[in-house]
């Protein structure tokens, strides 16, 4: 068994994009300006949108962190996605999810210029991957993606078996590892919660990712020997023994399916690591498409 780092590799890549960065700088060039907008103070997103600034820093972009409370009205925030599209200081920013019961995610999400998109999660985007056009992929599928690269992990003719449909990962993920690509070329079978046999399914997956948040869903009993396996999941668990309260968990009951696989992402340290690279990657193609 070894472990798929993503930890040790986005820190790679944040290195990459530092060199990228200083060359852009030495030749008088703008410097890359992601903006965050968070709304409400839900510890987790706080959390993530924190280590987001951090890699702005390291790789010397510039950030900006735009805070608003958990009542903040639909059209405030509509009224600031707009203010960030016109804004040419701003190279790409993300609208934190989830949002607020109140706020339709959709609509923002859709407000959001496609060019500015780093987040890839505009139909635009969505639809220009689905076509392989140019465009901003889905941070994590992609992030997903060149973790295998980087480990070489080999995905044609194989079966990758994705647990979990959502929009954010498991359908662009599923297009992206079938198309003739590598990593690709993979036959995948897109699970969810209608499916049916679903062991059975996971046992026949070279590749098995799991993307629903239920915490330790994923256990040896559903993995075959030899196995790939990627744990998207992140779910905070109450734990006492902890300072803080609580630890992070993954889809994926690491210790029971870890000495029966050849490559596996921990939780923490795994796939999270790597959505924010891939974030990073974003930014800058974003100045790249836009001529800047």
């Amino acid at each position: 068994m070894q472990r798929l780092n993503g930890k040790e590799t986005a820190h790679q890549i944040r290195k990459e994009l530092q060199e990228k960065v200083s060359m852009r700088k030495e030749m008088g060039k703008k410097t890359p300006h992601l903006a965050a907008v968070l709304v409400g103070s839900d510890g987790g997103s706080l959390s993530y949108v924190t280590a987001k600034v951090k890699a702005c820093e390291e790789i010397g972009f510039d950030s900006t962190l735009i805070r608003f409370d958990s009542d903040v009205s639909e059209d405030t925030l509509l009224n600031q996605v707009t203010k960030l599209n016109d804004d040419p200081n701003i190279d790409g920013f993300i609208v934190q999810l989830p949002l607020p019961k109140h706020i339709n995610e959709t609509k923002v999400t859709d407000t959001i210029s496609p060019n500015k998109d780093v987040d890839g999660f505009h139909p635009m985007n969505l639809g220009n991957m689905m076509l392989n056009l140019p465009g901003f992929l889905p941070a994590t599928p992609a992030g997903i993606i060149e973790l295998m690269r980087r480990y070489k992990i080999e995905t044609s003719g194989k079966h990758c078996v994705i647990i979990g449909r959502s929009n954010i990962v498991g359908t662009p993920l599923s297009m992206m590892l079938s198309r003739n690509t590598n990593p690709g070329n993979c036959t995948v079978t897109l699970a969810h919660s209608r499916t049916k046999n679903l062991k059975e399914l996971c046992l026949q997956a070279d590749i098995l990712i799991a993307a629903i948040g239920k915490p330790d869903f994923v256990t040896s009993e559903m993995v075959k020997d030899g196995a790939v396996i990627i744990d998207v999941g992140t779910t905070r668990v109450e734990d006492t023994s902890r300072e803080r309260g609580w630890r992070l968990v993954g889809d994926v009951n690491f210790k029971e399916v870890a000495p029966k696989s050849s490559f596996i992402t921990p939780v923490p340290g795994g796939v999270g690591p790597m959505t924010i690279a891939s974030l990073m990657i974003n930014t800058l193609k974003a100045m790249e498409l836009n001529g800047k």
